[in-house]
């Protein structure tokens, strides 16, 4: 009795796996079957124009596909070698109006251009192997310091990563490279994986950098150090998106956005003499006095 007892109970666990994996199985399928939005159609490198801007948008508009445009006919140049920001409220269009530039996602009106060539036109290797991207959400892998930041460039030396950690100001609390990272980088605070996210984009001195919100969770001493050093590197391409005025201020070129169309582009103090909207933002979280400066 207990032998037909116990073959009972795994005949029993065996159906309740085959049940689980069963359901897996067709969720898996769900997956591989869907056909990408985003298809690599070069199948050899292009020749960059360095004469040419580092991004161009030309007539530019979006939509997710639920009939409504997420950005709407956006025209604007950045420039080589520059510090750009792009500002504007929640929603209106920032983390979108980067995708188009690596290509996470196509245009569906206008064209988008890196150094000169539409991004189309590139193999998605060469186009996103010159950028290093610093996503909203800052995740770490786990591992070590080292294998994190040899993410994007696998032969980086340590000099190259000491001075990446030196600009990102996390050369502060890391003194080993071989430090152990946590899955997700839960053994550092938020604004500790910031700056380890940003020293990972910048190893190797890529031609453009992409901050997406980047500097949210850093208080306003580290940012401006870190921002000072970001200045310093004039072979690179500096685009970041924030909600802080105080981060752009100083930039070369603002792009400010509102329900995904372009209120105005300019310096600081072109803006706020001149666009509502970025005068609205920066009134609302400084003095006049100091919003004018």
């Amino acid at each position: 009795m207990t032998q037909i007892l116990l073959a009972m109970i795994v005949l029993v666990n065996l159906v309740v796996l085959l049940s689980r994996g069963s359901a897996s199985a067709a969720r898996i399928n769900a997956v591989f079957e869907v056909e990408p939005s985003v298809r690599e159609t070069a199948k050899s490198e292009v020749t960059p124009d360095t004469k040419a801007p580092k991004i161009e948008f030309r007539n530019v508009s979006f939509t997710y596909g639920d009939g409504d445009n997420e950005l709407e006919n956006l025209s604007f140049t950045i420039e080589r070698n520059t510090f750009t920001g792009i500002i504007g409220t929640t929603g209106s269009g920032k983390s979108t109006l980067l995708s188009l530039i690596m290509r996470y996602y196509d245009a569906t009106e206008g064209e988008v251009l890196v150094d000169g060539v539409n991004v189309k036109d590139y193999p998605f290797t060469q186009l996103r192997s010159q950028a290093g991207t610093v996503p909203q959400k800052s995740v770490l892998f786990s591992g070590t310091i080292r294998t994190n930041m040899r993410w994007q460039k696998q032969d980086a030396t340590d000099e190259e990563i000491w001075e990446a950690l030196r600009i990102a100001q996390a050369d502060s609390f890391i003194d080993d490279l071989d430090k152990t990272v946590a899955q997700g980088g839960t053994n550092f605070s938020g604004g500790q994986r910031q700056r380890l996210c940003i020293a990972r984009a910048i190893v190797g001195s890529p031609s453009l950098v992409i901050l997406d919100d980047s500097f949210s969770a850093l208080d306003f001493v580290t940012e401006k150090k870190l921002r000072q050093a970001l200045f310093e590197k004039k072979d690179t391409t500096f685009i970041i998106v924030t909600q802080r005025c105080s981060t752009v201020m100083q930039a070369d070129k603002i792009l400010t956005l509102e329900d995904g169309r372009l209120e105005g582009a300019g310096t600081h103090e072109e803006l706020f003499e001149s666009c509502p909207a970025y005068r609205e933002i920066c009134l609302s979280q400084l003095k006049a006095q100091e919003a004018a400066k």
